[in-house]
């Protein structure tokens, strides 16, 4: 009775490995550009999503399979970036705008443009940056709330179960946060001439 025993726990251990990498495989993408839209790079973006399917890995036993995987990712990845926020020292942000000084005195930081095309491809670029920018510049509660719903387009009932609030909590966090981008982008709409649509 003890071989049977292993047998089928060894079967369920495989089926259930499997299941896993077909979800791994559905979700990765997906996964990636929310912690994208959470750390602001592509290397923490890596980092943050491996760690997160690690860990949901670790604990796939605990899935309950009748919830959205999704969610249940995206709630183990918020619980990672908060913990890495947590971790990390308070870091030094430099604006672009801001000059650098050398040995001969002060001179523009230049980012190097290596992107080809015509100009809405860069127009697009710069909102994506400007973006990114802004978002990064949001409290993280408000930057997930914001990254849930207008990026990946989950309800707010989705939203407020990866989140663990209540769906007044989440609407509110979507008002407050849409409105700190608002105002951060104002100035690059009316620099470019660009109806707001925010």
């Amino acid at each position: 009775m003890a071989d049977l025993t292993k047998i089928l726990t060894s079967a369920n251990d495989k089926n259930d490995k499997k299941y896993f990498d077909e979800l791994v495989n559905k979700y990765h993408k997906q996964a990636y550009n929310t912690a994208y839209r959470l750390v602001g790079n592509h290397n923490d973006a890596e980092d943050l999503t491996q760690d997160t399917f690690l860990k949901a890995y670790r604990f796939f036993d605990n899935y309950k399979r009748e919830m959205p995987f999704d969610n249940w990712i995206y709630r183990i990845m918020r619980n990672i970036h908060i913990d890495w926020i947590r971790r990390r020292p308070k870091a030094f942000i430099r604006s672009l705008d801001e000059p650098v000084y050398n040995e001969e005195g002060s001179v523009p930081f230049e980012v190097q443009d290596t992107a080809e095309g015509p100009e809405e491809l860069a127009i697009s670029d710069e909102l994506d940056n400007r973006m990114q920018d802004a978002l990064n510049t949001l409290q993280p509660d408000f930057r997930l709330a914001v990254i849930l719903c207008d990026i990946e387009g989950l309800s707010y009932e989705e939203i407020s179960e990866v989140m663990k609030c209540s769906i007044g909590t989440v609407r509110s966090r979507l008002h407050r946060g849409r409105k700190l981008l608002r105002n951060k982008l104002k100035s690059y709409f009316k620099d470019n001439n660009i109806m707001e649509e925010c």
